[in-house]
């Protein structure tokens, strides 16, 4: 650290690093004015300054702003800022040398003013020329001048009269019409905001009767050219490279003389312009070979003059070497200052040193075997007429040990595989030798790998891990040795592992480009993943008007637009290295708008449609849609009139007469459809004929003796011009000749009064003001129909088995059809049910057959019933008379499944099994089939059992020699002289008995059970009379929906249920069937049984549960009244029991409503799906 401190110390010559302005004018509305000179050096460098070669010092003007340990100084703006106009230059100086600035020119420019005069009349004769000299005052450049009157309006200019460069007005010739008294020239400055006029100047022209150019000709009063600008036949002109080359000639003579250019030897450069009606020749940015000389030619039929101008094109002063601006070198050496410069013409070399004058032969300074009082600021400076440099030489004579200027124990750290350079920058004199050495842990730095820097660098090329470790820099010249140690650290590089992907987008969508990383673990605080669009870094401020968002890598761009196509740029980068991966982000978009529109090849009905294929957004335009708009019909709405591919631009169009077209096309890609183009210039077709006749034409009969005739009519834009008709043409088919004709503009007509369903032969043609469409096609039609005259006859029927029969028939023939044959329908229904014996209700049902049938099969009938048929033909107009009724029966068929199947009273070895009969016994009933067989609890079954029940009345059977305690399956089915139908199956088990009972038997003859109907809805009750107890079921007829049902005992048990609603039957049809009830009564007698099989039991054992049938009785009466009103026709003396040992419920699952509810829901009943309907009570029923 402290050789590093030392470098402070080191004494240096001073050196300007801010010089004051070339050039500096004091503008009149600027507050101040700085003329900078800062400077550098050990020991501090002082100011002073010069002025127009005289000293001055800044410090002695009170007016004049300073600033300490600097050399500018601030001019304020103030009224004596004039004094202060002049060239500057600086010096700044310490006991080693002085350094000088360049000079700085300070103008203070005054207000410029053309001087107060008066301006005698100019009086010429008619055809002289004549000079209006401007003379401007000085000012800042640039400025602008002009002539004008006093009204301010220009004077005209033309090749008779002009304004030079230098602001003369010149006359070539004077007319009658030059004499006026304000010609004033005015002059502007635009960077001090002035404008200043000239007196008028007065010129009256004598006239000499020469109206033109002619007549001076003819009267030999004319006169060869001569230049009144420039003078002589010869000039010279030096410019600058780059600037603008500006070269004049006016000439006067009479008649108006015409000026030409040229280059002697070579053609004028491309960049030359003719200006100011051919008087001033330019050529812009000129180069050296613009040198030459060049000629202005005036000439008119009197003669011609010639100036020739030798232009020279120079250069300021530039460096060819320009000397070294610092050198330290030891006592005793030598040492050479060069300066060398160009330009056109050359400049010429000045030196100086500490800024006085110092000889020297040539572009060379040597100093032989230096001293230290040789150190000092050398300047050269080399200038022409087009301007100056000044270069700086700064050299240093002495003999200093090493000082090394980079800063000890350093650390350095790189990747591995990449370069490092670590440093040893020394200041010594005479030049100190540098090495460096390897010492923790020791290793020499040889090879290819390493390499020494003049700078005294040591650079690793390819680093290791084994270069890892401290290195030392040993510096030693003949004044001293100094070190300096640093340290060197490998890390592993960083590298995509997951570059980002090109990706193509819709857009409006949101994009994201993934960048993953890897790198060394100790840089994970600085590592940086950084993102650039086309080279540009993208900057994320996370708001919601950014469209970019960065997170751990992964960039994403919301709302994808045009503007965000182009290469995406990830850089993963730490302080040692970098790593990046591009993609290219492309924007899929619908295609632009077709551009450049127009119409070619026009004709009458048809022109070809060009355009410019839009931008597809990066995805190929697969077709053109082009669409039309008339201004007629449909004003403003655009109608699809062609498609084509999408390779094409252009298109044929194929146009309808009498339209006023425009069009416009809409290119389609694979992401969607884009923008309309602009229409097309409007194109108007002429009237013609029209193309088409009207077509879907439609011949019908809807009443008999007329015929219905409709088409379709042309659409508007195919009228094709005005007054559209159609001429309707009809006539009978082999029997008229002639056509009926009528004219008409509507698109449907009926004729009256036609023969029924007679063919007519029928066309239609379309007509305007300009012609008839072509000859139309003739169609067949046939007037109305009526209804068919004739039955069928010879209708028979095939039974085919017990629930269909095959028809057949004689058609009817086709003349007494009176219309279009449409088919044959069969109307049969049932008259008589052979089971009962009694007639049905007739329910007709409809099969209808397309076409000409003579056989159908009727299906769906039920068996063993008596049927009659009809069978009637129809036609377009509906049904003729049927035939007569065929009467035929069907035979029997197999029964239906028995609605219900129980098993009851399970013994040890027996159980009784009760059903109902089949609610569609389809024949007469012969008996049942029983299979049972026993199943375990994996549902494997045992051997299967049949057996054979004879009678139709048998509803219950009881099964003995079962297994004890034991699960059966049971599958019942009714038979008839047809077979046996499709079985009913339940589940049943036997009983483990523990003891023997007695039986107890109760006559059945002395229990009394009614059946009370009551009506929801109005209220109305019947009592039937006593049932046979000898039954198990009682059928009760003639239900209507909304009766509550009673099954009652007046002394054991009671039972109440109710019918559905018109719009539940439907959907339970068991529910309204009459058997429900049977089935309640024989339910109700088992249970019955097995309650007085329960009360022998208890006697049996010496004991009756008074208190516990009580607490039975007490629970089931402490129910709601609404529950105990459900049956209404009881005794209050009278209170049945209200409990049984199986209950209907374990076979029924009733309705939680009751009847009350029932009958505020509106007479409607909820339904169970179960066999007999819906419960009306909440009792419940308890099990002994």
């Amino acid at each position: 650290m402290g050789a590093f401190c030392s470098a402070l110390v080191l004494e240096q010559l001073p050196t300007i690093i801010a010089q004051p302005p070339r050039s500096l004018v004091a503008l009149p509305f600027e507050d101040s004015f700085t003329l900078m000179c800062e400077a550098k050096g050990n020991p501090i460098p002082v100011f002073w300054w010069t002025k127009d070669g005289q000293d001055f010092n800044p410090y002695r003007e009170s007016s004049l702003i300073k600033y300490n340990n600097s050399g500018s100084f601030v001019i304020p703006n103030t009224k004596d800022l004039a004094k202060y106009q002049g060239r500057y230059r600086c010096y700044a100086s310490n006991k080693l040398g002085t350094a000088i600035s360049e000079e700085a020119d300070f103008t203070v420019p005054s207000a410029p003013k053309f001087p107060k005069e008066k301006i005698e009349p100019i009086v010429v004769n008619e055809g002289d020329s004549v000079v209006l000299e401007c003379n401007p005052p000085k000012g800042i450049p640039p400025f602008q001048l002009y002539w004008m009157t006093i009204g301010l309006q220009h004077i005209e200019q033309n090749e008779r009269v002009s304004m030079g460069l230098n602001g003369n007005l010149y006359f070539s010739n004077t007319v009658q019409k030059d004499s006026r008294r304000d010609y004033c020239c005015f002059a502007s400055f635009p960077r001090i905001r002035t404008i200043v006029q000239k007196n008028a100047v007065p010129v009256v022209v004598i006239p000499c009767m020469l109206n033109s150019s002619s007549h001076a000709n003819d009267r030999g009063l004319g006169r060869k050219p001569n230049f009144l600008v420039p003078s002589g036949d010869h000039s010279q002109t030096y410019l600058v490279k780059d600037e603008e080359l500006e070269l004049e000639c006016i000439s006067e003579g009479l008649p108006t003389p015409t000026i030409e250019w040229t280059k002697v030897g070579e053609k004028l450069p491309k960049r030359t312009n003719i200006k100011n009606y051919g008087k001033l020749l330019t050529i812009s940015k000129v180069k050296e070979e613009d040198s030459g000389k060049y000629a202005c030619k005036a000439k008119n039929s009197f003669g011609e003059a010639v100036h020739h101008f030798h232009v020279a094109v120079e250069e300021p002063p530039h460096w060819v070497k320009e000397p070294t601006r610092s050198q330290v070198v030891t006592i005793g050496s030598d040492v050479r200052i060069e300066c060398r410069a160009g330009g056109r013409p050359q400049p010429v070399l000045t030196w100086r040193k500490n800024g006085q004058p110092f000889h020297s032969d040539g572009n060379t300074i040597s100093l032989h075997r230096a001293q230290p009082n040789d150190t000092a600021v050398y300047q050269c400076e080399a200038s022409n007429r087009h301007g100056s440099l000044l270069a700086t030489a700064n050299i240093m004579v002495m003999n200093y040990p090493p000082l090394i200027l980079t800063q000890d124990y350093l650390e350095y750290a790189t990747v591995r595989g990449k370069s490092v350079t670590m440093d040893c920058q020394v200041f010594s004199s005479p030049p100190a030798n540098i090495n460096w050495k390897k010492e923790d842990p020791e290793g020499l730095l040889e090879g290819e790998r390493f390499s020494f820097s003049q700078n005294g660098s040591l650079q690793i090329h390819t680093s290791a891990m084994e270069d890892i470790g401290k290195y030392v820099c040993f510096v030693t010249n003949s004044e001293g040795t100094s070190t300096i140690s640093a340290e060197l650290y490998i890390k592993d590089p960083t590298r995509i592992t997951t570059p980002p992907q090109d990706l193509k987008i819709k857009r409006g969508s949101t994009a994201e480009l993934v960048c993953q990383a890897e790198y060394d673990q100790s840089l994970s605080r600085e590592l940086e993943i950084l993102w650039q669009k086309d080279g540009r870094e993208i900057y994320f401020n996370y708001t919601d008007d950014s469209g970019y968002y960065n997170d751990e890598g992964i960039l994403q761009i919301i709302n994808v637009s045009h503007s965000d196509k182009g290469l995406y740029t990830c850089i993963a980068k730490t302080p040692l290295d970098q790593d990046s991966a591009s993609a290219r982000l492309t924007v899929l978009d619908v295609p632009d708008s077709s551009v450049q529109l127009t119409l070619s090849d026009q004709r009458d009905r048809s022109v070809r449609l060009q355009w410019v294929s839009p931008r597809d957004h990066n995805s190929p335009i697969t077709e053109y849609i082009i669409e039309y708009e008339e201004s007629h019909w449909e004003p403003g709405t655009w109608r699809v009139l062609l498609r084509v591919s999408g390779n094409q631009n252009s298109a044929p169009l194929s146009l309808y007469g009498h339209i006023d077209y425009q069009f416009r096309i809409t290119a389609v890609n694979s992401i969607g459809t884009g923008p309309p183009s602009k229409p097309s210039e409007r194109y108007k077709t002429p009237p013609a004929a029209p193309d088409r006749n009207p077509e879907n034409v439609e011949i019908k009969g809807h009443l008999p003796h007329q015929m219905d005739i409709t088409w379709e009519p042309l659409m508007p834009i195919e009228h094709n011009g005005p007054g559209l008709e159609y001429q309707l043409s009809y006539r009978q088919l082999g029997v008229e000749q002639s056509w009926s004709e009528q004219i008409m503009k509507r698109h449907s007509f009926v004729v009256k009064d036609t023969p029924t369903f007679v063919p007519y032969e029928v066309k239609i043609q379309a007509r305007n003001q300009h012609g008839w469409a072509p000859e139309p096609r003739v169609l067949i039609g046939y007037s109305g129909e009526d209804l068919p005259l004739l039955a069928p006859e010879h209708v028979s029927a095939d039974i085919l088995n017990s629930t269909a029969v095959r028809v057949s028939w004689s058609p009817v023939p086709p003349s007494r059809l009176r219309g279009r044959l449409g088919g044959y329908s069969v109307h049969w229904w049932r008259t008589l049910s052979l089971l009962t014996s009694k007639e049905v209700p007739a329910e007709k049902k409809l099969l209808t057959l397309s076409g000409n049938r003579s056989l159908a099969v009727v299906p769906e009938l039920k068996p063993f019933t008596e049927y009659r048929l009809t069978v009637s033909v129809f036609n377009g107009r509906g049904s003729g008379p049927s035939s007569r009724p065929l009467t035929f029966r069907t035979p029997q068929g197999v029964p239906g499944k028995p609605p219900i199947l129980r098993a009851t009273n399970p013994q040890g070895d027996s159980i009784t099994l009760v059903w109902a009969p089949p609610l569609e016994a389809n024949g007469i009933l012969t008996g049942y089939r029983l299979h049972y067989q026993i199943i375990n609890n994996t549902m494997n079954v045992d051997g299967l059992y049949t057996v054979n029940i004879d009678g139709p009345d048998t509803t219950q059977w009881v099964l003995h020699d079962l297994t004890k305690d034991s699960q059966y399956k049971f599958s019942l089915s009714a038979c008839t002289l047809a077979g046996c139908g499709p079985a009913v199956s339940e589940d049943g088990g036997t009983a483990l008995v523990s003891r023997e009972l007695s039986p107890t038997f109760v006559s059945l003859a002395e229990i009394k059970i009614r059946v009370t109907l009551f009506s929801v809805c109005d209220g109305i009750r019947k009592i039937s009379e006593d049932i046979n107890t000898s039954r198990i079921f009682h059928i009760i007829e003639g239900l209507k929906p909304a009766y509550a049902v009673c099954v009652d005992n007046s002394s054991l048990f009671e039972e109440v249920f109710q019918t559905k609603g018109e719009d539940e039957r439907a959907e339970n049809l068991m529910s309204s069937r009459s058997w429900i009830v049977g089935i309640m009564c024989a339910l109700a007698l088992l249970t019955l049984a097995v309650l007085i099989a329960c009360f022998v039991t208890r006697n049996h054992a010496g004991k009756y549960a008074v208190k516990e049938k009580e607490e039975v009785r007490i629970d089931l009466e402490s129910h709601s009244v609404n529950e105990e009103s459900s049956c209404e026709y009881s005794d209050n003396d009278e209170k049945p029991l209200r409990s049984s040992l199986y209950s209907l419920e374990r076979y029924v699952k009733g309705d939680s409503s009751s009847l009350d509810s029932s009958v505020e829901e509106g007479c409607r009943f909820n339904e169970d799906g179960s066999f007999i309907g819906e419960y009306t009570s909440h009792k419940q029923r308890a099990s002994m």
